[in-house]
């Protein structure tokens, strides 16, 4: 590698250091003796753990950071004053290659600012990936940032060779996305998405009745959201993470808390930090969505449009609507359980199980995995001494489950103690 496209390299990667939407796969493509790797386990590939322990990383860069539009809340802005840079296709597959070779990584995440036109952008994007899978039987995990606007065609030329393609939609309304991406709207970005999601279900059709279909992006597709850079709401945020997870190939839905990197423009507000306990708020109150049968609309009411800082979603709903509990553990339906704090999906499942072969009480829970000193105030099983939450008030349960022995230290704020 020549010191200029090191220095490239160097540029581009940082670039691309704020796109967080690449953590996993969900593919497997085994290496049949004729190709070089293979994407084991079907598990992500940024930086994250595979189940038997192994660290497992990606090259993630950006194919150039030159870009065409001016997105108030983007490092990569055409009115940015920053080191720019551009790779070739050929650089790209050879950087790729190189460093895999070398155990340095086991797959690629892609993403580009736009340039010219997107199609100019896109059909560059899928030329790497087609280089990497044909010329050079590249069987590692690809990923593939679809260009907004870009064109059914090459859309699906990128598909062919992707394990997952991803549409950043970035900011939750498309009033506030005008705002402050004049360049962009909603149209733009669905597009592509509604491309990735009509290929990757034609080719499961064809798989019916074909024996061989090539894989179309067979780990679907995920997006992105900015959270703090508009003066849009959680439950803004929710609703359309709602409606985006009704596209039968979303995967994932990224929140990434907004970095103040263009502090000079007025449109964005002046942030000391990211909101990094909203972003984890965010991401518990998606995994509700997803895993525990919430509805956007109950996690964020229109009486509490944000999430509260201090509790989780879960606990902050059922403080919310005390009429719901104490839960008899003993008689109710496993998506009531699923709603008391402290009870999780495998310990929801493993008491309703269990409740089949005995009367269960306080032990047995603590035993199934059972989180008793939330859960306590909000369930009962006919022998707990604890005042619910129906017998108190919420305010006394919130301050139970809040109170901390380090007053004077915020139990926001990641803190160390190495004494």
């Amino acid at each position: 590698m020549t010191e200029a496209t090191l220095e490239k390299l160097k540029i581009l990667a940082a670039a691309a250091k704020y796109d967080v939407s690449c953590s996993s796969s969900g593919t497997v493509r085994r290496n049949d003796g004729k190709g070089v790797g293979n994407t084991v386990g079907g598990i992500g590939i940024c930086h994250s753990f595979a189940a038997d322990g192994r660290c497992i990383s990606l090259l993630k860069i950006m194919l150039t950071n030159y870009c065409m539009y001016d997105c108030a809340y983007c490092i990569n802005r055409r009115s940015n004053d920053i080191p720019r840079a551009t790779l070739s296709v050929s650089e790209v597959v050879d950087i790729t290659m190189e460093f895999y070779r070398r155990n340095y990584i086991e797959g690629l995440f892609l993403s580009s600012g736009v340039v010219r036109n997107p199609d100019y952008t896109m059909e560059r994007i899928a030329r790497i990936a087609k280089d990497l899978r044909l010329v050079h039987r590249f069987n590692g995990y690809i990923h593939l940032k679809s260009i907004p606007g870009a064109s059914r065609e090459l859309v699906n030329e990128a598909g062919r060779y992707a394990d997952r393609m991803s549409v950043n939609i970035e900011i939750p309304s498309e009033q506030s996305l005008i705002y402050l991406a004049p360049d962009k709207d909603y149209k733009s970005i669905y597009k592509p998405m509604g491309y990735i999601s009509q290929g990757v279900l034609q080719t499961q059709e064809d798989r019916k009745s074909m024996r061989h279909v090539p894989r179309f992006v067979p780990a679907g597709q995920s997006t992105q959201m900015i959270v703090g850079a508009s003066a849009d709401t959680d439950r803004d945020i929710l609703l359309t993470t709602s409606s985006l997870y009704r596209i039968p190939t979303m995967r994932r839905v990224y929140y990434s808390g907004y970095v103040s990197v263009n502090t000079y423009d007025s449109r964005l507000p002046a942030l000391k930090q990211p909101p990094l306990v909203r972003e984890n708020r965010l991401y518990q109150a998606d995994w509700l969505m997803r895993f525990y049968q919430f509805r956007a609309e109950e996690i964020a009411d229109e009486s509490n449009p944000n999430l509260d800082l201090e509790v989780d979603p879960k606990l902050g709903w059922a403080l919310r609507h005390p009429e719901f509990f104490p839960v008899d553990v003993n008689r109710a339906s496993y998506e009531m359980i699923l709603r008391v704090p402290g009870i999780g999906v495998k310990s929801a499942a493993l008491i309703v199980n269990a409740r089949r072969f005995r009367h269960l009480n306080s032990s047995h829970l603590s035993k199934i995995g059972v989180a008793m000193k939330r859960a306590k105030y909000f369930i009962t099983c006919g022998e707990l001494a604890v005042v619910s939450i129906a017998d108190s008030s919420p305010e006394f349960v919130r301050c139970q489950l809040t109170a901390r022995k380090d007053k004077g230290v915020s139990h926001l704020q990641l803190s160390f103690d190495f004494t």
